[in-house]
C-alpha cells in the first residue's frame, strides 16, 4: 500500500498524524489478542505448523490480512524461531519437546494499518539458562522503550539495551533490526539494538516503529540456513527475541501491542 500520510524527515522518516495513532492502536491490539490465543496450544507434542495453522485460523475469524503470507514469496501467518533459532524460523513439522523456548512473530493489517509483534513462549518446564536469557531479553527491550521520547536519539535506544545484555554477559545480535512501520510493513529507520548514546536520527512526536532486540547466550553471530529465511545462532547457543510496535507522545512513547491478557512477557506463568 502506498504510504501517503504525514511528513517525512530528513532521515526519511515518516511523521504520522495524532489521528494515526488510533489506527495503529487498533492494529497491534489485534496481533496482540491472536498471540494471547496460541498460549495454550504451546505444550510438549505439538508442531510449529500447527500452531501456525491455529494463528492464520485466527487472523481468517478476526477478518484482517496476515502481512508475511504472500511478503517475497513467505506463506505462513507467523514466523515459529525455535531454541538457537534467531528469527524468522519457518512452521512445519518441527515437534516441540519439554524445555524449548520458542519466539512467535506476528504481523497483521487492520484497515491499512500494520500490527507486528512477538514474544517468547515455553513447550513445557523451563530451564534456569532459558530463563534467564527470556528475561534478560525482555528486560532489554522494555530498556529500550523507556529511551524513547522526543529529544533522544536511536542511539539511545540502541545503547540501552547493549549496555544491559552485555552487562548480563549475553550478546545482542547485530544482523538484524527493528523498522519503521504504519500503512506500510517495513520503512525507515533501521532501529538498532545497540550502538551509542546520542547517535542516530533523533526521535520525534509522531515516529511509529519497532524495537526488537535478538538476545544470544553465545556469541552475537548468526547465519541464514539454505531455506533463504530461517536465521541462527553460529555456535548454536540459545536465542530469544521480545518485540513491541511503539508510536513517538509528546511526553514518551506508546506501546500499540501490549498484551490484553497481560502475558506478554510470561506467556508460560
Amino acid at each position: 500500500m502506498k504510504e501517503t500520510r504525514g511528513r517525512v524527515t530528513k532521515d526519511g522518516i515518516r511523521i504520522y498524524d495524532p489521528a494515526d495513532f488510533a489506527g495503529m492502536r487498533a492494529a497491534g491490539q489485534v496481533a496482540a489478542e491472536i498471540l494471547d490465543a496460541v498460549i495454550p496450544l504451546v505444550k510438549p507434542g505439538a508442531t510449529t505448523g500447527e500452531l501456525d495453522e491455529f494463528i492464520t485460523a485466527e487472523v481468517e475469524r478476526r477478518g484482517v490480512i496476515s502481512a508475511t503470507i504472500g511478503y517475497k514469496g513467505y506463506r505462513h501467518a507467523s514466523c515459529i524461531s525455535v531454541n538457537h533459532v534467531v528469527c524468522h524460523g519457518i512452521p512445519g513439522n518441527k515437534v516441540l519437546a519439554d524445555g524449548d523456548i520458542l519466539n512467535i512473530d506476528v504481523t497483521v493489517i487492520v484497515d491499512g494499518w500494520y500490527g507486528d509483534t512477538s514474544r517468547m513462549f515455553v513447550a513445557g518446564n523451563l530451564g534456569r539458562k532459558a530463563e534467564r536469557l527470556i528475561e534478560v531479553t525482555h528486560e532489554g527491550l522494555m530498556r529500550g522503550i523507556a529511551a524513547v521520547k522526543p529529544g533522544n536519539t536511536f542511539g539511545d535506544i540502541g545503547n540501552a539495551i547493549q549496555t544491559y545484555v552485555e552487562a548480563s554477559r549475553m550478546s545482542v545480535v547485530r544482523d538484524f533490526c527493528g523498522h519503521g512501520l504504519g500503512r506500510v510493513f517495513h520503512a525507515p529507520p533501521n532501529v538498532l539494538h545497540y550502538g551509542r548514546a546520542g547517535s542516530g536520527a533523533v526521535l520525534e512526536e509522531g515516529m511509529f516503529f519497532t524495537i526488537e532486540p535478538m538476545v544470544n547466550l553465545g556469541r552475537p553471530e548468526t547465519k541464514v540456513l539454505a531455506d533463504d529465511w530461517t536465521a541462527v545462532t553460529r555456535d548454536k547457543s540459545l536465542s530469544a527475541q521480545y518485540e513491541h510496535s511503539v508510536g513517538v507522545t509528546a511526553e514518551g512513547c506508546e506501546i500499540f501491542t501490549l498484551s490484553p491478557a497481560g502475558k506478554f512477557f510470561r506467556t508460560w506463568a
